[in-house]
């Protein structure tokens, strides 16, 4: 038994590349990435950018990993399990971001490519250099399928603030100008409406994804599983409006209830994989893959002195 979505007989499982930071308190970054996709069935492999040293607090520092060990990450997964799909998160220096775009292009490579252009951590954290702006928009947009900033990434890259509906289409259109197929507007951070609305833009139609908003302090990484769930779930070169759902509209159970094991903003079921939001039990693995609890029942015969 499996609580995990296994292929069919016979058949190869999607692989996704995260290029992506770790997050030491597993709410963020590749972390989240790989539950997201394991959930939903596809195989994930990683290339780590940066270790951060971070928490529900907030984020202390990070450290990048040299360019040559960031490029040789991702030859390595794509020549020998090969990619189907790949998206990057935190992509903190331009020397990161004109490496992965460099790599991208002297592969050769043409699946799709989801850009989360991370700049800053929920907590207002930054998480990307200044002058990685320009890179992020003169290298890696051109190269991508979609890009799916929030609306304080959005005042970085195009100097517009997101305050209504007109200005969210007047930023994807500015956005949708630096190269990406597409564009999602994610509206989770305009705090001042009722109503979560993410904007999509390919150029020449826009596609509203409304959901009511979740009053809710655990979403910590609660939206970096967006563009790997998207990814997970587009085995095709199919449009992105058919798949997109709005991050918080298409799973809103998965912020709620509150989790009384972080000290400040929990990460968001979506990120912890939980049906409840508590703590997995310890034995949860074992039953499912004995189908008996660890400690032995009174009267069946079992040695007490046994553990497992």
């Amino acid at each position: 038994m499996s609580f995990l979505p296994l292929p069919a007989p016979g058949t190869t499982p999607l692989r996704v590349l995260s290029i992506a930071g770790s997050d030491s308190g597993g709410g963020a970054g590749i972390q989240a990435d790989m539950r997201t996709m394991a959930l939903l069935g596809v195989h994930a492999c990683v290339a780590v950018t940066a270790v951060t040293v971070q928490n529900t607090v907030g984020v202390k520092s990070f450290h990048e990993i040299p360019d040559d060990v960031v490029a040789g990450q991702i030859e390595a997964v794509v020549g020998d399990i090969g990619i189907q799909a790949a998206k990057t998160g935190m992509l903190a220096s331009p020397r990161i971001i004109d490496t992965v775009a460099t790599t991208w292009r002297r592969l050769g490579l043409t699946v799709p490519l989801v850009v989360d252009p991370v700049a800053a951590s929920m907590h207002g954290d930054a998480l990307m250099a200044p002058a990685a702006l320009d890179s992020l928009r003169n290298q890696l947009f051109p190269l991508a399928t979609l890009v799916t900033p929030n609306l304080d990434e959005v005042r970085l890259l195009v100097d517009i603030d997101v305050v209504d509906p007109a200005s969210q289409r007047a930023a994807a259109k500015a956005l949708h100008a630096l190269g990406p197929r597409w564009v999602l507007v994610k509206g989770g951070h305009l705090r001042s409406s009722d109503r979560s609305c993410d904007l999509l833009y390919d150029g020449t139609s826009y596609h509203e994804f409304d959901a009511e908003r979740i009053a809710t302090g655990n979403d910590h990484g609660g939206g970096t599983p967006w563009p790997a769930r998207r990814l997970a779930r587009s085995r095709t070169a199919s449009p992105c409006r058919k798949r997109s759902v709005s991050g918080s509209g298409g799973s809103p159970n998965l912020c709620v209830p509150p989790i009384p094991w972080a000290t400040a903003t929990a990460p968001s079921r979506r990120c912890l994989g939980c049906h409840d939001g508590s703590p997995p039990r310890s034995d949860r693995g074992h039953r499912a893959r004995t189908g008996r609890c660890k400690s032995p029942r009174r009267g069946s015969g079992s040695d007490p002195r046994r553990r497992w």
